[in-house]
């Protein structure tokens, strides 16, 4: 297997999309400094999952997307994709190529791919196990990994040797198999909670279990009596609702009766109405006549009256005509006057208009004449500047020929110049350069003392992160063990919460109500929610409610029965409500004096702690138990007061009024009451271990921040050494360049003497075309200046035809102003005329309407006056016909008297009739009210059978009993029963069915935690086994790398010797690795004390002995040679076409050895600023060659 290509696109500096290609051997990548050579191992780093932002030298993972420059935008992705060649099969794919990619979109999307399918990170890692290929192993190296393998802690360097000993894939399944196993328990300590819980439960179960049979039984019995009792008092209800039907019928048949005999006597009744309602309405007609004719002869009096007021104000009128028309008859001769002034003024006006407009029209032909002329010697003086524009461009033309040879001569007297500055410039920069000499020397020694101090102060940052590592792992260990209580604690807690939130240990049907509970804001809970209890009173207390302690608290009655119907409806079962309206403390203790005994602690209700609403409930079910210290006491108390009280002991036994007692053993320390202590408990612990974890975590993160402090202080150190070691090589390579550049000056030099003869000649040329020009531009000044006299001569004649102009042009304005004056005078004299003439026709037809009104007003009066007379007539004629009304009216009115009579005589008939229809309907409405009564009853308890046993009437009689029929007996039989369940207290009906599924989750959950166990064991022995292999190839394959860096360190240093060892006192799974070299004729020391070149080639020696006892398929080194020396850069070329039999390496490099020893070259280069290209091969190699 190898690496076939590389195609990269949008990766840092590779904008556009680049592939390279390789083969077997060695093939070199090399170019200029920053010119994005290490960009390359970023992205094959990259692409097999990098996922650490610094080891890809960037501060984003965002920064490895092509970034833009100045004359490109930024790019939405980068891709990389590197294709392997799988022939051998040594991936474990079915494909002969094998190609991973990897995308990331700006927007931080990100994709892996292999073979163009989309995977996970994983799959990539999995893929490339025990290889030595991947972003952790040794298939890409660079000068980072080569200072962290030197300079880094021992621990520091397991992961190197982890992969080469081939147990990355082993320490990665005992990771996976802690983690299991570490899940594994957490559920082994969930189920064991539950278990517990349980168990907790187990025992007050089984006794509800029991108690809930035995009602059963007592209900049954109950049922049989209730059904037999509800079927007699049907029989006896049914008999007496037929008596009733019976009465009220023959109640309604006399009630028709006389309802028929009202409607007939209404029907007459009716009549004499409508003969009564004729009458009045014909007396109301002829008043309503006679009205009408006293309102007419009113009327026509009041017209009379109306009439000779009009004749008198007509006779008034006469007299304001006369007067009018005298008034008219002066204004019309006044306005004659005016008009005859007025249009003797027009005449006059008319001459002086004429004689005005004759003037003005001798003023313009003058204007005229002045203006031709002036347009004349405009023409020929625009003629002359145009002949001045055209000799101007001539000459502007010549002197432009003039300032280029100017220009020509000044550009050639600068590259004179520039060739002469040239020319100084290369004797003098052979000078500079034998004085640089010394200057680099000196620049050697002064990086080579800084060193020195470098590697001390990378000494003491060691030093230093030692003892916080030290101090860490104390840390660590602590944060451990609060971790680990904190995880069992916190699981513990969830357990509990989970099961009060469920209600687990509750009956079925309380669970369903309970559930209810968010949409029923009238459900407060049950007993165990609201009652609070010192741990030392929970068994006493949880005895002392009983099966109380599972009643179900409400806020009022109606969400009592809302909640049974919704048990009923569902079929849930039956539960006990406790609603806070209805509840009562029934009295109290009626031995109070038993509180003063010895033993006694008190009240169960004084010993419980609930919210005030609470307290009358609490009273209710603890208010009549009185607490003992201990059963004696308890039993000594009981027989002092005749066996008349409920006691319970602090250990939960319990004595009954009567004598019975009841106690034991509980199945677990644990009850209902206890689950909130315990969970208030257990929030306190888990919030005091969260609260230690935190403090721990802060003073680890302070500790790994003084690390990470002293780390980065050490790579700024390894940087600057870095740093000084290319200063060191460029000092080196000046020497090499400045022999290049003197001889490049003295060709320069001989170049500058051919050019300056050439420039000599163009100069002599450029003089004799400069005097032909200035000739030119001789005779092109004398032509101006004659025509300027010609300009200058016609501009003065214009502007003194043009003040002639202004002058004419005045008066003439000034007539035209004067006759437009007289024209508006004469206009208004004609408007007034007009007016006048306008007002002389108004008055004259005014006159005319005067003469004609004053006629029709006599005409009127005559009229009115014979208006009058016919008037009286009609008032006479209206006497007779006012006295026929009178007697119709005298006539009607002695009609309604006789109806009236008849009126009062039906009245009193109808009211007895209807007095005796609502005897009847009273007495009707007491029958059926009777009647509803009895079917009321007969309802209920058809009601109630429906209620408590879901019976029909129709069911009830199949289950008759022939022999019950004596109502008395079954009435006291029934009470009995009912006390019987009474006592029994409240009862959990579904207890039976709980505790059948509480059994069987129980063995289902034991089976689990069995499972449990074994999967546990079974994980334990998968890890030590891992732990076994590993340690065992780890020793064999580290004493083999150790003894071939012992080889090849001597290979390489021509001799001494090269030691691996493994850290004292450690597990050897995790013991760190120290690295001892000792360089020929030099003491065995360590990594500190070596030179940079020795520590370089030490850590190349070590990578080399790896590769030869496990090859990687391929393998990048980026610049790990930079350090060395020519003649160690030979050997390590060398040594690599050793290794290329079982590797293919691809080397990124600048020294020229290792450049000679490649097979193949890619140059990388930035011909655009901020853009990595590549360049060609072939040039690269004709390079080499010289």
């Amino acid at each position: 297997m190898y690496l076939k290509s590389i195609e990269v696109q949008g990766f840092k500096s590779f904008a556009n999309k680049i592939v390279f290609d390789f083969h077997n051997g060695i093939t070199g990548i090399v170019g200029p400094n920053g010119s994005g050579k290490s960009n390359v191992a970023d992205a094959v780093r990259w692409v097999l999952g990098e996922q650490r932002v610094k080891q890809l030298r960037g501060g984003s993972m965002q920064d490895v997307i092509f970034s833009g420059t100045e004359n490109r935008k930024p790019l939405s992705y980068a891709y990389v994709a590197i294709t392997l060649d799988n022939s051998d099969h040594q991936l474990a794919v079915d494909y002969e190529e094998v190609t991973v990619a990897r995308k990331l979109y700006r927007s931080g999307e990100s994709e892996y791919l292999i073979n163009g399918h989309s995977c996970r990170l994983k799959d990539v890692n999995e893929l490339f196990y025990d290889t030595g290929i991947g972003k952790e192993g040794y298939s890409i190296i660079g000068q980072g990994q080569i200072d962290r393998i030197l300079s880094g802690k021992p621990e520091e360097r397991r992961e190197l040797f982890d992969e080469a000993a081939g147990i990355v894939k082993f320490k990665r399944r005992k990771n996976m198999s802690l983690k299991k196993l570490e899940d594994e328990r957490q559920n082994l300590v969930r189920v064991n909670d539950i278990l517990s819980e349980l168990e907790k439960q187990w025992e007050p179960l089984k006794k509800q279990s029991e108690t809930a049979r035995e009602y059963l039984k007592k209900k049954e019995s109950l049922k049989t009596f209730d059904i037999n009792m509800f079927l007699l008092e049907s029989e006896r209800l049914k008999e007496q609702i037929r008596d009733m039907e019976n009465k009220i019928q023959t109640a309604k048949g006399e009630l028709e009766k006389d309802t028929a005999d009202y409607d007939n006597m209404k029907t007459e009744y009716e009549a004499v109405e409508e003969e009564m309602e004729q009458i009045d309405e014909s007396i109301e007609s002829y008043k309503s006549k006679k009205n009408e004719t006293s309102l007419l002869k009113q009327n026509l009096e009041n017209q009379i009256a109306l009439l000779k007021e009009q004749i008198n104000s007509a006779q008034m009128s006469d007299e304001h005509f006369a007067q009018r028309s005298n008034a008219i008859r002066k204004e019309i001769e006044s306005r004659q006057d005016q008009k005859q002034d007025l249009q003797e003024e027009e005449r006059g006006l008319q001459e002086q208009l004429s004689e005005q407009q004759k003037k003005e029209t001798e003023s313009k032909v003058k204007l005229a004449a002045l203006q031709s002329q002036i347009g004349k010697l405009g023409d020929d003086i625009e003629t002359w500047k145009n002949d001045m524009i055209e000799l101007l461009n001539n000459r502007a033309s010549t002197q432009a020929k003039g300032q280029r040879y100017d220009t020509m001569l000044e550009q050639i007297q600068v590259r004179k110049a520039e060739i002469q500055s040239r020319l100084l410039t290369s004797q003098s920069e052979a000078g500079s350069v034998q004085e640089n000499l010394q200057s680099y020397e000196q620049e050697l020694k002064e990086i080579s003392d800084k060193i020195i101090e470098l590697t001390e102060s990378n000494q003491a940052n060691e030093d230093e992160i030692a003892e916080i590592q030290k101090e860490m792992q104390g840390k660590s260990e602590e944060l451990r063990n609060s971790q680990t209580s904190y995880h069992r604690d916190r699981s513990r807690l969830e357990s509990l919460r989970n099961i009060t939130e469920r209600y687990d240990g509750y009956g079925n049907s309380i669970r369903k109500v309970m559930e209810c509970r968010n949409r029923e804001p009238g459900l407060l809970g049950v007993v165990a929610d609201i009652v609070k209890v010192e741990k030392a009173y929970e068994a006493a207390i949880e005895t002392a409610l009983g099966g109380s302690i599972q009643n179900i608290v409400t806020d009022n009655e109606d969400t009592a029965k809302r909640m049974i119907g919704f048990l009923k409806k569902n079929k849930y079962g039956r539960a006990t409500f406790l609603p806070l309206t209805s509840v009562s403390a029934r009295g109290g203790l009626n031995r109070p004096e038993v509180l003063k005994e010895t033993g006694v602690i008190g009240l169960a209700d004084t010993l419980v702690k609930v919210d005030p609403k609470y307290r009358e409930l609490a009273a209710s079910l603890l208010g009549r138990t009185v607490v003992v210290d201990n059963i004696d006491r308890g039993i000594a108390i009981a027989r002092k007061y005749k066996q008349s009280l409920r006691l319970v002991t602090l250990e939960g036994d319990l004595l009954n009024p009567g004598g019975s007692m009841t106690g034991g053993a509980f199945r677990n320390s644990s009850n209902l009451l206890s689950r909130r202590r315990e969970i208030e408990d257990l929030e306190k612990r888990v919030a005091h271990w969260k609260e230690g974890m935190e403090l721990l975590e802060l003073e680890t993160e302070a500790l790994r921040a003084r690390r990470t402090a002293c780390y980065t202080a050490m790579d700024e150190v390894q940087k600057e050494l870095q740093e000084a070691y290319v200063v060191q090589n460029t000092a080196k390579m000046n020497v090499d360049q400045a022999s290049k550049r003197i001889s490049a000056a003295l060709q320069a030099a001989k170049q500058a003497k051919d050019e300056t003869a050439e420039l000599n000649q163009q100069i002599a040329d450029i003089g004799d075309n400069q005097g032909a020009i200035a000739q030119e531009l001789q005779d092109s000044e004398q032509m101006e200046q004659e025509i300027n006299r010609k300009a200058s001569e016609g501009q003065k004649a214009l502007e003194e035809l043009r003040k002639q102009e202004s002058s004419k042009q005045k008066e003439t304005e000034s007539l035209h102003i004067a006759t437009a004056g007289l024209e508006q005078q004469l206009a208004f004299i004609r408007e007034n005329t007009a007016r006048i003439e306008e007002e002389l026709v108004k008055f004259k037809e005014e006159q005319e309407s005067l003469v004609n009104n004053q006629d029709h007003a006599s005409q009127e009066i005559r009229e009115k006056e014979k208006k009058i007379q016919d008037i009286r007539l009609t008032i006479e004629d209206s006497k007779d016909l006012f006295a026929e009304i009178e007697a119709e009216i005298e006539k009607s009115v002695h009609e309604r008297e006789e109806l009236n009579r008849r009126h009062k005589s039906f009245l009193k008939k109808r009211e007895d009739l209807s007095g005796r229809m609502s005897d009847l309907d009273k007495e009707i409405f007491r029958l059926e009210s009777r009647k509803e009564s009895y079917e009321e009853a007969a309802d209920k308890q058809i009601n109630y059978m429906w209620e408590e046993y879901e019976l029909t009437y129709s069911h009830a009689l199949e289950l008759r009993n022939e022999n019950l029929t004596d109502l008395a007996m079954m009435k006291k039989e029934i009470q009995t029963l009912k006390s019987e369940i009474k006592a029994l207290g409240p009862v959990n009906v579904n207890a039976i069915e709980d505790f059948k599924n509480l059994s069987e989750r129980y063995d289902f959950l034991k089976g689990q935690h069995d499972d449990l166990v074994e999967a546990e064991a079974t994980l334990v022995k998968i890890i030590d086994e891992l732990d076994e292999a590993m340690r065992r190839q780890f020793t064999e394959q580290f004493a083999r790398i150790a003894k071939e860096f012992d080889l090849v360190f001597k290979e390489l240093f021509g001799g001494g010797k090269g030691t691996l060892e493994l850290m004292e006192d450690e597990d050897i799974l995790e013991a760190g690795i120290r690295i001892i070299a000792q360089p020929p004729g030099k003491k065995l020391q360590n990594m500190m004390q070596l030179s940079g070149g020795e520590k370089a080639l030490t850590a190349i020696s070590l990578l080399f002995a790896i590769q030869n006892l496990k090859p990687s398929p391929f393998c990048l080194l980026d610049e790990i040679e930079a350090a060395l020396d020519d003649s160690n850069v030979t050997r390590y070329a060398r040594y690599l076409h050793k290794l290329t039999e079982h590797t293919q390496f691809i080397v990124i490099t600048h020294r020229r050895g290792t450049m000679t020893a490649a097979d193949r070259l890619y140059g990388i280069t930035m011909q655009e600023k901020g853009v990595s290209t590549l360049v060609s091969v072939s040039l690269l190699e004709d390079e080499l060659d010289k």
